[in-house]
């Protein structure tokens, strides 16, 4: 289940990471086991945990997806214009599956390789929310506020966010046929035979248009969260979540060549990556030096993980 050879990845090491986290934090700050802090970190962690899983998706095909921090942002910017919820919050998942499956058909009948398709529809979508929203502000609908902000039953609104999104992810990725055929096509690229899947059958191309269908959508739905947690939109908020998703992808066991990876991966990684950000605010680190820290991770796990070709 946890071995190099599992279809699962390594997530076992970056949950004794995250164990290791907690235990430094809690011995080197008073304010980190603060119940406050801990809800705060929840808080802070739900957008990351939200769009990594969502890049997992296009990850285990052999994928990435760099638009997602532009779509974010174009969620909150969507958001606050100040419109009925019951319009916005649709119009937002409707436009996001329209971007995840146009970067699809990019890639799959385009043939232009990922990065550059996800990187071009990522400027398009910036500059399409600079335009909408130039400097952060708006109105953001009541329903969003409530729904990020407010308790139920006594348990803050985050905590069933996280519920939520791992039911429906861990259906879809591990529970499912669609889920099969990921790792199947996943599996197939990275051993360099890119039509295995199909000829048993898959039907390859719809199946990896989906999956960036669903890295938008989860994508869209991290945004709806960041603009009830800001209150507002702002074109800038999404700035650098494409990198934070996948490197807390990499850190959880996800091979970026495809094929192998887990739910409780992603989300341990996605965790490690905000008790990480978390400690260092509490220690006063400097932003600058957080990003370059953040970078040399995800360059540290890309490099650990074994590959047969250059690449991803």
């Amino acid at each position: 289940m946890t071995g190099s050879q599992s279809r699962q990845g390594m997530w076992m090491l970056p949950l004794v990471l995250a164990v290791i986290i907690c235990g430094f934090l809690a011995v080197r700050t008073e304010q980190f086991a603060n119940p406050e802090n801990l809800l705060n970190l929840v808080a802070q962690a739900m957008p990351l945990v939200i769009t990594a899983i969502g890049q997992m998706f296009v990850v285990v095909v052999g994928g990435l997806d760099l638009s997602v921090g532009s779509l974010i942002s174009f969620t909150t910017a969507i958001l606050a214009l100040d419109g009925p919820g019951y319009v916005l919050i649709p119009a937002v998942f409707i436009l996001a599956a329209l971007v995840g499956a146009t970067n699809g058909f990019v890639v799959t009948r385009l043939n232009v390789h990922p990065i550059i398709a996800t990187l071009a529809m990522q400027y398009i979508i910036l500059g399409i929310t600079r335009i909408l929203r130039p400097v952060s502000g708006g109105t953001v609908p009541d329903v969003v506020i409530w729904a990020v902000s407010e308790t139920f039953l006594g348990v803050p609104m985050p905590v069933y966010w996280g519920v939520f999104v791992i039911l429906v992810a861990w259906k879809l990725l591990h529970g499912s046929r669609f889920g099969l055929h990921l790792f199947a096509i996943g599996g197939g690229i990275a051993s360099g035979v890119h039509d295995a899947a199909r000829n048993f059958g898959v039907a390859d191309k719809r199946t990896v248009v989906l999956a960036y269908v669903c890295s938008s959508c989860f994508a869209a739905l991290a945004g709806v969260f960041l603009a009830g947690r800001i209150v507002s939109g702002d074109p800038n908020v999404g700035l650098l979540f494409e990198l934070d998703a996948i490197t807390a992808v990499a850190i959880g066991g996800t091979q970026l060549s495809g094929g192998i990876g887990s739910l409780q991966g992603t989300v341990i990684g996605a965790a490690v990556l905000a008790l990480l950000s978390n400690g260092m605010n509490l220690t006063n680190v400097s932003p600058f030096i957080q990003t370059a820290i953040k970078g040399s991770l995800l360059l540290l796990v890309v490099g650990l993980q074994s590959r047969k070709k250059m690449g991803l």
